[in-house]
């Protein structure tokens, strides 16, 4: 009498492969290791253009400066890119070496952790980009209400790079979010997997 199946830990999942699945794995292995590059270098481009990102205007004798640390939603759009870039980064070098060792053994608590942390980085770049956004809606437009100026009418090339490196942290949260798709699926087929292979865990005499 020969049971299938005996064996398997119920915190990982074996799955199978047959031709057609293969090639897809490798496929969406090959999409999130580009997306995750992608989101690794627009993030980092979106950093350096507004850390360095500076005017100077003088008015009458006084010299006016402005920096992304004036603005704080510019601040926490670098301190998210930052993160973003480097998590990005990390994954991306996870999915290489996963790659390149052929692993087929798939754990259920390392996909919870890399949905979760996907799902975390997506929310907090898209956060970010919304307050940068309508920092710099305030900074064209002026809010009279509040009596606040438009700052952009005297440093336009500061407002131009700061709208620069905000559009490309929104690619770099676009690529984030299919990256988390990703990463949904492969954790909730794990679930599939294991409900498809149930019935055919049968006693043999």
């Amino acid at each position: 009498m020969s049971y299938s199946g005996v064996g398997s830990s119920p915190g990982n999942v074996a799955v199978s492969h047959g031709g057609k699945m293969k090639l897809i794995d490798r496929k969406l292995k090959l999409t999130e290791v580009l997306l995750r590059c992608s989101a690794t270098a627009l993030a980092l481009l979106a950093l350096i253009l507004i850390v360095t990102d500076t005017q100077v205007k003088k008015i009458f004798t006084i010299e006016k400066r402005a920096k992304y640390t004036d603005m704080k939603a510019l601040v926490f759009l670098v301190v998210a890119n930052g993160i973003a870039a480097a998590y990005s980064l990390l994954q991306s070098v996870h999915c290489v070496v996963g790659s390149m060792k052929g692993s087929v053994l798939l754990n259920k608590s390392l996909a919870w952790a890399i949905f979760l942390s996907d799902q975390a980085v997506a929310y907090m770049s898209v956060a970010a980009i919304a307050a940068s956004a309508e920092s710099g809606l305030i900074g064209i437009r002026g809010e009279e209400k509040l009596q606040w100026m438009k700052v952009c009418n005297m440093f336009g090339k500061f407002c131009n790079r700061s709208a620069g490196g905000t559009a490309s942290a929104l690619l770099a949260s676009i690529a984030m979010v299919f990256v988390s798709s990703i990463s949904a699926f492969s954790l909730f087929r794990l679930y599939g997997g294991a409900t498809q292979r149930q019935p055919n865990d049968a006693v043999r005499k």
